[in-house]
């Protein structure tokens, strides 16, 4: 059995400061994102050396230094031990992604969420993206579905890049990735599409009509948002009804899934809707 964090640096922390040390923290490739209580700021350095000791895998470990934010999400981190590099090549899902974890928004917690929209698609379906960032997305659901073609939508520079890079990374050929404002974009693609993911969370149903205006009839969207346990999933059902409603559209509800606990109270959680 693995030792925990916290395991190994009993002994190099007093007892209070290993009861501030987070019980996770994410790895993307081989660096390790972790959160550092301001309390434990001081022994910062020591607690990243540790990590690198307890995963052979792992060469840099960063800390958060900031929350995500901006249009694109982004979140700063500051580099406290192992090698001064922020880019990661990280796998998933038979799937290589390169991406810098300071200009790109993207969360491994999602692996298996991916993998079970993959899984929804069926053969011969065109699929749209939107906000497909460094491409997790349209690539895991290229590379494990019969999808004719799937369309990624990004509008940060930085994370546009590197799914280009990814798709020739993944030598993936019914892929197609567009730079720019999903709200212009999307209409400008003159496509109906089949399937449509919204992994977008905060604000996700201020896109809502743009998803409507570009399903087929009978299509499948996947509308993402954060809700605590006690809204779940009816305040994300009331904002598709609402969208719905002014559009004028009809929607049956398929499922409702928690995909990552974002906070002790909030869930990242998934709705899937039929457009009828």
């Amino acid at each position: 059995m693995k030792r925990t964090l916290k395991a190994a640096l009993k002994g190099k922390l007093s007892g209070e400061e290993v009861s501030l040390l987070r019980r996770s923290y994410d790895t993307i490739g081989g660096i390790a994102i972790v959160e550092i209580p301001n309390e434990l700021s001081e022994k910062e350095e020591l607690i990243g050396k540790t990590i690198l000791e307890m995963h052979k895998n792992i060469k840099t470990v960063a800390k958060k230094a900031g929350v995500h934010k901006g249009i694109y999400r982004a979140q700063k981190v500051k580099i406290i031990a192992g090698e001064r590099s922020k880019e990661a090549l990280y796998r998933e899902n038979n799937v290589v992604l390169k991406l810098d974890v300071e200009k790109v928004y993207f969360s491994p917690r999602l692996a298996t969420e991916r993998k079970r929209i993959a899984h929804l698609v069926k053969k011969g379906e065109i699929v749209l993206v939107m906000f497909s960032g460094c491409g997790p997305y349209p690539l895991v659901i290229s590379k494990n579905s019969k999808a004719k073609e799937v369309y990624g939508v990004e509008l940060n520079p930085a994370a546009h890049r590197y799914a280009i890079q990814n798709l020739k990374l993944n030598k993936t050929e019914n892929v197609k990735l567009i730079k720019g404002n999903v709200r212009k974009a999307v209409p400008e693609l003159k496509k109906k599409f089949d399937r449509i993911a919204m992994p977008l969370p905060k604000r996700g149903e201020s896109y809502l009509d743009v998803a409507l205006s570009a399903s087929k009839k009978g299509a499948v969207i996947h509308f993402y948002d954060f809700l605590t346990e006690d809204e779940i999933p009816d305040l994300a059902i009331n904002k598709i009804e609402k969208i719905c409603g002014k559009m004028r559209k009809k929607f049956k509800i398929l499922n409702s899934v928690k995909c990552g606990q974002v906070s002790p109270r909030e869930y990242r959680v998934c709705v899937d809707f039929k457009v009828l």
